[in-house]
């Protein structure tokens, strides 16, 4: 019976295998970009999705539509020329639509789903006008395509990894508050005009548009109707555009958004604004330090003791290592590891190594540099744990390295499942979960303990504190006014790094929320290096304040007031979500408020950690110039 049970679980485990495989090989082989066509020669129009233009996550695979899966036979063809007084064009290779393209990594995580289309489309040869297929749509079909245009849903094609967008319809004569009305009409576009460039044999230009002439009423979706899907193209040589620079065009599409506008002067008055206070905070910070070291240096210990106030009298607490030593290196750990990957993926896109302009390479190269930094969170985690002379080094590495990822798989699940519920390509593929899985297993997990292995073996132990700490803990003012008090601390650690970098946050977030592809890696980069300093420099200037009301308790301190301009990143996208953009439904709200929380939390374990390093250097510092017992 045993033997019986184990046979019947290995014949289950192959047949699933062997579906998988049959899955895997019905895909259809991607045409590689960048081929030098012959005259005559086919060319792929690969369909992608269909969504609400407002809604960049909310997307459908192009089939979930009643648009044509094959193309018209030759005697249909002939027929409709006719009607049209048109010439046709010499048939090509038949082609089947709706059969699904092998996909990159980071494509699948961006939610395409790529497709054959029955459009037979040749190099160089232009076509007046051609069927495609003659399709009945019943009622159950023109009532989607009716819902689609009211909701304002797009089409999504490519040719040669160019893509291109049209909207599926129009409507006329509506009430922009109530909709559809007493008279309104709803129409589809049923006929598409390919509009390709060409250099040296490569394409180098693709656009799609729709005609208003050939638009088909589908107002009364009671009547089933026989729709004439049809298409044109047109080939023009663009002498002035090489195929490396093909990408260039698209931030001046008229189907993208208008007002997305690079206000440079506004940017540099950020720029300037965040110079000016790290300036002003650094003179202020040193004269008064320098005050301090004067008084202190001239004051004897008797005249010491009679001293009320001051960072000095708390020396021997200053070094009190903080509660909950594991989970806080596990989180400064996290934040080096994820600050390292910020720096090196900006330094990638920005001289090309990783394309900004391909499909899903930007999340892509996230998952990819996670993995590959791992060494650092494991590293730098346990040496500091070690420093703080605990011994539980293994739970420190399994803190550090699920601290980012568990909410990531949470937040994962929740809009993963949302995704499945409405049969949107949002939701991640079987296959992609599995590969992002296995390089966390195989890649991410194993760096992370080798990590925190080296820095135990090799990593010095010492700490180096400038002072001896007491055994008993110094009482703590209880009595400060409102300015000093942590609420108001937090309140000015968030904003004023926030308000650096509150410009260029509205264009990133109008490129990862919408439509538009980010190009200004450049200044990216600058505001992010800002971005670290002004939120250290504040740190550091909130932390001298804490010391000076002899608070010792500033290990967590700092690291809250380093991260919280990454709370006012969460804030300020409900303010964008529902202020500045059309975004709207369950499906594309679970998306963003999901994932801007993850966003959110990375800014907070990244800023938190510099925060707490540069206020680490600057204790030490301070206690190292004065004289104590």
């Amino acid at each position: 019976m045993m033997k019986q049970n184990k046979i019947c679980k290995i014949l289950l485990l192959v047949g699933i295998l062997s579906s998988c495989v049959l899955n895997a090989n019905a895909k259809v082989k991607r045409v590689k970009a960048g081929k030098v066509y012959g005259d005559h020669d086919a060319v792929d129009v690969v369909v992608n999705k269909v969504g609400p233009f407002n809604n960049p996550t909310e997307t459908y695979r192009y089939y979930s539509l009643p648009f044509c899966h094959e193309h018209s036979t030759k005697e249909e063809e002939e027929e409709a020329a006719q009607e049209e007084n048109v010439e046709l064009p010499e048939r090509g290779d038949k082609r089947i639509g709706a059969q699904r393209h092998r996909q990159r990594l980071g494509e699948s995580i961006v939610g395409d789903r790529r497709e054959t289309s029955p459009y037979e489309v040749s190099f160089g040869d232009s076509v007046e006008w051609r069927l495609l297929c003659k399709k009945y749509l019943s009622p159950k079909d023109l009532q989607a395509l009716k819902d689609a245009i009211h909701n304002n849903y797009f089409f999504e094609m490519f040719v040669e990894d160019l893509p291109m967008w049209g909207y599926i319809g129009d409507t006329a004569d509506e009430d922009l508050i109530v909709g559809e009305v007493e008279g309104s009409k709803t129409f589809l576009f049923a006929h598409l005009h390919f509009y390709l460039g060409h250099n040296r044999n490569q394409i180098v230009a693709a656009k799609v548009t729709t005609d208003m002439d050939r638009r088909v009423d589908i107002t009364d979706v009671n009547t089933p109707q026989e729709v004439q899907f049809s298409y044109s193209v047109e080939w023009y040589e663009e002498r002035n555009l090489l195929w490396k620079d093909r990408m260039t065009r698209y931030a001046e599409s008229r189907f993208l958004p208008s007002s997305f506008e690079i206000h440079w002067l506004s940017i540099i008055n950020s720029f300037v604004l965040v110079l000016l206070l790290t300036a002003f905070l650094t003179i202020i910070l040193l004269r008064v330090l320098k005050n301090d070291f004067s008084r202190y240096m001239e004051l004897d210990d008797d005249t010491m003791e009679e001293e009320e106030s001051g960072w000095k009298l708390i020396h021997g607490d200053v070094f009190r290592f903080p509660h909950a030593p594991g989970f806080f290196c596990a989180a400064v750990g996290t934040g080096n590891q994820l600050i390292i990957l910020t720096f090196f993926h900006l330094i990638l896109a920005l001289s090309g190594l990783i394309s900004t302009t391909r499909r899903g390479s930007i999340l892509a190269g996230v998952v990819v540099l996670y993995c590959l930094t791992a060494f650092v969170g494991g590293y730098t985690s346990v040496r500091l744990y070690r420093q703080m002379n605990e011994k539980n080094w293994v739970r420190c590495i399994i803190l550090t390295a699920g601290l980012f990822p568990a909410p990531v798989v949470g937040v994962f699940m929740w809009v993963n499942s949302v995704a499945i519920a409405h049969g949107s390509t949002s939701a991640l593929p079987f296959t992609t979960i599995l590969t992002v899985t296995a390089l966390y297993v195989f890649l991410a997990f194993p760096l992370t303990v080798f990590g925190g292995i080296m820095a135990k073996n090799y990593a010095s132990p010492d700490f180096n504190a400038p002072t001896r700490t007491t055994k008993v803990a110094r009482e703590i003012p209880t009595e400060i006014p409102w300015y000093r008090s942590r609420p108001f601390q937090i309140l000015i650690a968030g904003f004023l790094p926030f308000s650096a970098i509150y410009i260029e946050l509205h264009y990133i977030f109008a490129s990862m929320w919408g439509h538009q592809i980010y190009t200004l890696f450049g200044i990216l980069l600058l505001a992010f290096v800002l971005l670290v300093i002004v939120t250290s420099f504040i740190t550091v200037a909130l932390l001298y304040f804490q010391l000076a009301r002899e608070d010792h308790r500033w290990w967590w301190a700092s690291y809250v007031n380093g991260g919280m301009t990454g709370l006012f990143i969460y804030v300020y996208s409900f303010y964008y979500y529902f202020h500045r953009s059309g975004m709207s439904g369950m499906l594309q709200a679970s998306f963003y408020f999901g994932y801007m929380s993850i966003i959110s939390f990375a800014f907070f374990l990244m800023l938190g950690s510099a925060g707490f390093q540069f206020s680490l250097v600057f204790v030490k510092y301070i206690y190292s110039r004065v004289k104590c017992d």
